[in-house]
C-alpha cells in the first residue's frame, strides 16, 4: 500500500488552476487521510470532488502537538492494507510542514511513499525571483527577537555572497512588514530581495528589487502569505 503526499492549494484559488486532474483520481481511491486540520482538509476534498462522501473518510490529525505514539497510529491503516493520503494546510506536504515526521516513519517501515505534483510556494517564488536556482537554501522562520534576528539576517547575507546561494525564508503573515523593515535596516543597500506574496492567487505579487529600491516604496504585506528570498551575488 502507498502513502500519498497530496498538495493543497496555496489559498482560495480555482483548484483546476493548480492541482492536476490525476490527483483527483488518486484522492478518489483513498479513505484514510493524515491532516493538520480536519475542517480545512474536508473543505479541500470537497473542492476536489463535490460528490465525495466525507462521512466515509477517516481523518488523523498531525501537527506540532502530535506525540510519537499518535504518529505511529496515523499509519495503522497503511499497515492494514489501505492507501493513506497526507494533506498539508497549504502547498506540498512535508515541506515546511509536520508531514515530514510521518513520512520519515513510513520510510523506516519500508512503505512506498508517493509525492504528487502540486504547488510549492518556495519553488514558485524561487522560479520567479531571477536568483540562483542551482544553489539555494530554505531556512524556515528566523528568530523573532533582537539581536538574534539581525544576526540571522547578516549570516544569510554573508552566506549568499560567499556561496552564491539564494536564501529563502518565511514569516508569520501578521509580522511580514516588521520582517521587511528589519531586512532593510540590517542588510546592505545593494543586496537583492525577492518578495513573493499570495502566490497563485488573483492578488499575486512577486517582485525582485535591491533593498535600496524597496526602501523607497514598501508593498503592503500585512496578513498575506509571503516568501522572502535574499540574494547577494559574489563580488
Amino acid at each position: 500500500m502507498k502513502l500519498y503526499l497530496i498538495p493543497n492549494t496555496l489559498g482560495d484559488s480555482p483548484i483546476e488552476n493548480v492541482i492536476p486532474a490525476y490527483n483527483r483520481t488518486i484522492i478518489a481511491g483513498i479513505k484514510h487521510f493524515i491532516v493538520e486540520d480536519v475542517r480545512t482538509a474536508r473543505r479541500f476534498l470537497k473542492k476536489v470532488d463535490a460528490d465525495i462522501n466525507i462521512d466515509e473518510l477517516s481523518f488523523y490529525v498531525l501537527n506540532v502537538r502530535t506525540s510519537p505514539e499518535e504518529m505511529q497510529a496515523c499509519l495503522k491503516p497503511l499497515e492494514q492494507g489501505f492507501d493513506v493520503g497526507v494533506i498539508s494546510e497549504a502547498g506540498c506536504p512535508a515541506i515546511a510542514d509536520p508531514g515530514a515526521d510521518v513520512v520519515r516513519i513510513a520510510q523506516q517501515k519500508n512503505c512506498q511513499v508517493v509525492p504528487l505534483v502540486g504547488p510549492s510556494s518556495i519553488l514558485l517564488a524561487l522560479m520567479a525571483s531571477g536568483f540562483n536556482g542551482q544553489s539555494f537554501a530554505f531556512v524556515g522562520y528566523l528568530p523573532i527577537k533582537q539581536p538574534e534576528r539581525s544576526a540571522a539576517l547578516k549570516r544569510l547575507e554573508t552566506r549568499s555572497m560567499a556561496e552564491n546561494q539564494s536564501q529563502i525564508f518565511i514569516e508569520t503573515p501578521y509580522r511580514n512588514m516588521k520582517m521587511l523593515e528589519d531586512i532593510i535596516a540590517v542588510c546592505q543597500a545593494d543586496t537583492n530581495l525577492c518578495i513573493a506574496a499570495d502566490i497563485t492567487l488573483p492578488t499575486e505579487f512577486i517582485k525582485t528589487r535591491t533593498l535600496r529600491e524597496w526602501k523607497k516604496s514598501l508593498p503592503d504585506l500585512n496578513k498575506r502569505p509571503c516568501i522572502f528570498i535574499l540574494y547577494r551575488s559574489p563580488r
